[in-house]
Formats: C-alpha cells, structure tokens, sequence
C-alpha cells in the first residue's frame, strides 16, 4: 500500500471511529443547538459575500465538488449569494464551461446586484421563481439540458412538503455518483421555540423530507460517512448520493 493509501485508509478509520461514537454526536447536536441561539450560521462570508453555512457543510461542498466535477450546480434558494459564490469560484477553479444556476422566489434587488457585481457572476445564472413552479422547473432542466454531471442543493423554504416535492422535482437531474444535497435537515433536531418565527418544525422540516423521499427512490442512498466525519453539520442525513443512472 501506498503511503497516499495509508493515509486515506487511517481516514476511513477515524470515521468509522466517529459514527460509532454516540455520545459525540449528541454533544455535537447539542453544540450546534446552542450556537443557533446566537445565529452563528451568518458569521461567515465567501469572496466578500454572506455564505449563512457553518464551516464544515462548506468544506463538505468543496470535497464533493472536486469529486463530482459537476459541469452545473443548482442551488435553490439564493439569499445574499454567498453558497452560489462559493460554487462558482470552485467551478471557477475546475475551468471549463461550468456554471451555477441559482433559484429563488424572490431574490431581493439588493442582493441581485451585489451578485451580479462579483467577479464570479460569469458563472452564475438567477431564475427567479418558486422553486416547485412548474414552470421554473422547466427553466431549470433547460438549463441543465445536455449536462454529463449536474449537483443539486435545496436550500429555500424548508417545510416538508416543500422539500419533498423539490426532491420529486429536481433529483432526476442529478447524474451517477455525483450528489442532492438537502440543507437544514437539522431542524428535526432543534427546539421549536427556536424557530418559531417559522413555518418549519419538527416532525415538518427538510429531514422529514428526506425520509419520505428515501421511501419513494433508490436512486440515492445518505451519504452516512460524510454525517459521521463532519459530526457538526446543518444538513444530517441531508447529503444523498445518486447510485443509478
């Protein structure tokens, strides 16, 4: 075995070590509720711009990134345009005609232009409209069309119906090996005086979703190595590889 071998394979281990853990993965839910009282999620910036990602789920996206390669990444849910920055200074990196396709129901007039202003808005084209409209959709597989490698975030409104019928909407899309990734399954596990300002709760959230949606597909299976070595993470159970064409 290569000395780059051993190394990966001492990787493995450390995860297999960390998902055994129990008691570290509730220490670490029980971190990341605390820090949602004090919004620590919109601490952090990507090239200038709000990401409202905890650091891990940001160094995930970039592993996976760099595995898939994708020649699209679809994000639904556009904020301020961090995460669709940070895709497309990936993309960036990879070369090539790679682009970010960025979805939102109302993508305020305010951060549209701070987008379009960057550097990395080359890459990044904005529809604007629900995410589960027919007619966005369309827009969006138009978008995609003729794509060998496509990567699909869902990140908007997060009840479950929303999330699942986004998952019924936009999972064709994605190819073999590359990845759905569901954000904010993590409310299942947050007390709901903290979000209840929300529509979403638990027992109606992402996670949720997801679990209704595994149920209906076998195209996908949780990435459940990626939950055990991030440990701190807002999407649990969220990061949903396509094992079939």
């Amino acid at each position: 075995m290569s000395e780059v071998a051993k190394f990966f394979a001492e990787v493995a281990q450390n995860i297999q070590a960390l998902e055994m853990d129990k008691e570290l993965q509730a220490l670490s839910r029980l971190w990341l509720r605390e820090v949602g009282r004090h919004r620590y999620s919109y601490n952090f910036t990507w090239m200038g711009r709000p990401i409202i990602q905890v650091p891990q789920d940001i160094m995930a996206m970039q592993e996976i990134i760099w595995r898939v390669q994708p020649d699209v990444i679809v994000e639904t849910g556009v904020a301020h345009g961090g995460s669709l920055i940070f895709y497309a200074s990936l993309l960036e990196l990879l070369g090539g005609n790679r682009t970010v396709v960025g979805v939102d129901i109302d993508i305020r007039a305010h951060n549209r232009a701070e987008i379009e202003k960057h550097p990395m808005s080359k890459r990044i084209t904005l529809i604007q409209g629900s995410s589960i409209d027919r007619g966005t959709v369309a827009l969006v597989r138009n978008a995609v069309a003729g794509k060998a490698r496509v990567l699909v975030v869902l990140d908007s409104n997060h009840t479950h119906e929303h999330v699942l019928e986004e998952l019924r909407a936009y999972s064709p899309m994605v190819s073999k090996d590359s990845y759905c990734v569901v954000f904010d399954t993590a409310v299942e596990d947050i007390p709901d005086e903290l979000i209840k300002d929300r529509p979403w709760k638990k027992g109606n959230n992402p996670r949720t979703a997801v679990w209704q949606f595994m149920k209906e597909n076998n195209r996908f299976e949780i990435d459940r190595a990626m939950d055990a070595k991030l440990l701190i993470s807002v999407a649990p159970e969220g990061y949903l590889k396509c094992i079939m064409e």
